[in-house]
């Protein structure tokens, strides 16, 4: 969502209008998201600075998990009310989306009856496409499109890089990862658990993928591929192991601006640190050691695995 947000601002206004659409979407989903039972109250929000996890272990939260575990969108929400659908038709311009060839958009949803990814382009989109590919089954109705039902698209890849492969402007992947691969230590909480093995699901097709890429990145540097057939991505990750968003209940549904500026603060110094550190290897070698991930070998210097 925020790259169909940006491409249209971008199209409207350049960086800054960019800017100030993903500035206007955010603060409309904060609105629309009043009545959530994942909002802080003022209570709460007073409470957070002395006991952080509060906001994790509300009863709201909690009562409104138990509840996805035992009733279906299709059963507490039949006539499939959808608020973030309407910020959406209310604030993109999908004609700009669409005719925007500054940024080329790969929107991802899982085909619930096959369980394959389908990658919608900038010429098909509309905000059906969008909330295919984050429906959460578990808490809205699956999106039909041409007559296949779609679920959440980092079910099948979190985020899908192939599409890039394709892309002959560039070798360089610099992914912004949300929630790490790797976080240190052991969840003991029931709630901890679940939002752990629930970014272990996740992050396992996007492992898939970097390991075909490292894969591919040392047939082609034994000279073991056809020359010109293949190319040998260049892979960034400007979160390196700085977890994106916190663990717990409730996190990925909270819709408290406060919340959200909390967010855009952590994102902004990691890309910071990213593009100090990193900035002049784009478009020579990767900034992530594949090989080390995946084979345990010593690092590259300058190289960091990612986490």
């Amino acid at each position: 969502m925020c790259a169909v947000v940006l491409a249209d601002g971008f199209h409207a206004g350049g960086r800054e209008g960019a800017r100030e659409r993903l500035t206007q979407f955010w603060e409309g989903v904060a609105n629309a998201g009043r009545a959530s039972p994942y909002r802080r109250t003022p209570t709460m929000a007073f409470l957070n600075a002395f006991m952080p996890n509060w906001a994790q272990t509300s009863y709201a939260a909690l009562w409104a998990d138990m509840a996805s575990r035992w009733a279906s969108p299709y059963d507490f929400n039949p006539l499939n009310v959808n608020p973030l659908k309407e910020v959406l038709e209310e604030l993109v311009n999908f004609e700009h989306v669409r005719a925007c060839d500054a940024i080329k958009l790969f929107i991802g949803a899982t085909n619930v009856e096959t369980g394959r990814i389908r990658i919608f382009e900038n010429a098909e989109l509309t905000a059906d496409h969008l909330m295919a590919s984050a429906c959460l089954p578990q808490l809205f109705q699956a999106v039909v499109i041409d007559g296949a039902p779609y679920w959440d698209g980092g079910y099948t890849g979190n985020p899908a890089l192939f599409p890039l492969f394709g892309v002959e402007a560039s070798r360089d992947i610099v992914i912004v990862q949300i929630n790490p691969i790797e976080r240190p230590g052991v969840p003991q909480k029931a709630v901890h658990i679940t939002a752990r093995v629930a970014e272990i699901n996740f992050n396992a097709n996007l492992l898939s993928e970097l390991r075909a890429i490292d894969f591919v990145g040392r047939l082609v540097d034994e000279h073991r591929l056809p020359e010109g057939r293949y190319r040998k991505m260049l892979i960034h990750n400007v979160s390196e192991g700085v977890a994106l968003t916190p663990l717990g209940l409730g996190v990925d549904l909270n819709t408290d601006l406060s919340f959200f500026r909390s967010l855009f603060d952590t994102g902004r110094q990691a890309a910071d640190r990213w593009l100090a550190d990193h900035f002049s290897a784009l478009g020579k070698r990767s900034t992530v050691d594949l090989d080390a991930m995946f084979r345990a070998a010593p690092a590259p210097e300058g190289a960091k695995p990612l986490r």
